[in-house]
């Protein structure tokens, strides 16, 4: 453990733009003591790997995570599926957890509050959790909508770090109904398998078929986009989105809704969108893209494991800005204007965001709200407005626990001041339990209005 923490702090110093844009570098190198201390006595695999995520959390970088899904399959049965996880889906609104579905019929009703589990209140769990959650710079509301369990993903983040602190096979609930009613229960934990069988948003993106969907809702038409993660997939999406719109302009549709709030990220579907909407060329960022590196030191390469080996050159022609990074402005590396495409959609476009949008969905939503090219409905997105880090990665291999860092190698940095937070809605429209309760979306209903 202590020769892979040795080879983290090497592999980050050398290479993650990121590192120090929350951070002084006495500061991390403080934290990189501190893991390196903490090694004092032995510890369980899955000691580390609490250990090490609560480090790499310090980065408040979204995408610099011990990542669930890029760990050995052992190593993954190891820590991630035990059988211990709560049997209901759940948002953090604020430090509340409201009950949003109850897939396994317990008996909890959408919009009960759970107040204590096994004798720990439930804002005692969140506050254990927030240390562990990846997210860019201060955006807490990041971290929550992370620790929430919405049937999203494979690995829920909640589901990981609650198992590893607090798993049980069973768990007794204070619970607050909807009527005002408390109560105690207990419930039986479910399995992985289980969970995911209960997934109600997740989508297949590897096939060829359609993962969105737009269909007309009264005079305005809904454009739903719950992943962009399309790396794998066969479908043409970009055709299907430019048929979409070109029947939108032909049908004069006034007014067009895009609800990306599930949406993480993955390509720039945006862009494809964006080019539907702009007058003329115009600029997708305002941000120098620099990187570490020029190329990477052979020592590091065999425990770099990445889809493009070009990324071992990434900064090779790049233009040195000061003692620590190089600017990738050469041809190749800059990000082209959007310029127009096709017949423009006049009509009135608004866009639901929250703070799930924290990767391309987060700055498809800078884009838009620089440009003014929609109304954002909903809740402040994800990532952060003092920039972000990925666009190309290395899977950090840590040889001597087998376990797997996320390495993202450039970074976003706005050339003018910027605050500490994601991307505020034009009108806000924050998710409340009475929503919950009644079922409603009301976002959604406000947006087609």
């Amino acid at each position: 453990m202590r020769a892979d923490v040795a080879l983290l702090r090497r592999a980050y110093g050398a290479l993650h733009p990121g590192l120090l844009r929350y951070n002084s570098a006495a500061k991390m190198e403080g934290r990189f003591d501190a893991l390196e201390a903490a090694l004092a006595a032995p510890m369980s695999l899955r000691t580390f790997y609490l250990t090490l995520s609560r480090a790499l959390a310090t980065v408040r970088c979204g995408h610099t995570y011990a990542n669930f899904y890029n760990q050995r399959s052992e190593v993954a049965a190891a820590l991630f599926e035990a059988p211990d996880r709560l049997p209901f889906d759940f948002l953090w609104l604020g430090n509340a957890m409201i009950v949003t579905a109850d897939p396994f019929a317990i008996g909890i009703k959408p919009g009960s509050r759970i107040v204590a589990i096994d004798g720990r209140q439930a804002c005692a769990v969140l506050a254990a959790l927030l240390p562990f959650a990846r997210a860019d710079g201060h955006n807490d509301a990041k971290r929550r909508r992370l620790l929430s369990v919405q049937g999203d993903d494979r690995y829920e983040t909640f589901d990981i770090f609650f198992s590893l602190l607090f798993g049980r096979e069973r768990y007794r609930l204070v619970v607050d109904d909807p009527d005002g009613r408390r109560r105690t229960t207990t419930v039986a934990a479910v399995t992985l398998a289980q969970r995911r069988a209960s997934a109600h948003a997740g989508v297949d993106v590897r096939g060829d078929k359609p993962v969105w969907t737009i269909e007309r809702r009264g005079d305005a038409a809904l454009l739903s986009m719950p992943n962009w993660g399309l790396y794998d997939s066969q479908w043409d999406w970009r055709g299907w989105l430019n048929q979409a719109i070109d029947r939108l302009v032909i049908e004069r549709v006034p007014r067009l809704v895009v609800d990306l709030r599930a949406n993480e990220g993955g390509l720039d579907c945006g862009n494809a969108l964006a080019e539907r909407l702009v007058m003329r060329p115009t600029a997708f960022e305002e941000v120098q893209r620099l990187v570490r590196y020029r190329t990477v030191p052979e020592d590091l390469k065999p425990v770099l494991d990445t889809w493009d080996r070009s990324f071992d050159h990434l900064g090779e022609n790049a233009t040195r800005v000061d003692d620590r990074f190089y600017r990738l402005d050469a041809t190749g590396d800059r990000v082209d204007p959007i310029s127009p495409r096709g017949t423009r959609y006049e009509g009135d476009v608004r866009i639901l965001i929250g703070p799930q949008n924290s990767s391309a969905t987060f700055q498809f939503a800078d884009f838009v709200r620089r440009n003014g090219l929609a109304t954002l409905i909903g809740e402040p997105t994800g990532g952060n407005r003092r920039g972000i880090n990925g666009g190309c990665f290395y899977f950090l291999r840590l040889p001597a626990t087998g376990l797997e860092a996320d390495l993202p190698l450039i970074g976003r940095f706005p050339t003018t001041p910027q605050p500490d937070r994601g991307v505020v809605p034009d009108i806000p429209l924050p998710l409340s339990r009475a929503d919950l309760i009644s079922g409603t979306d009301r976002q959604l209903r406000f947006a087609l209005a």
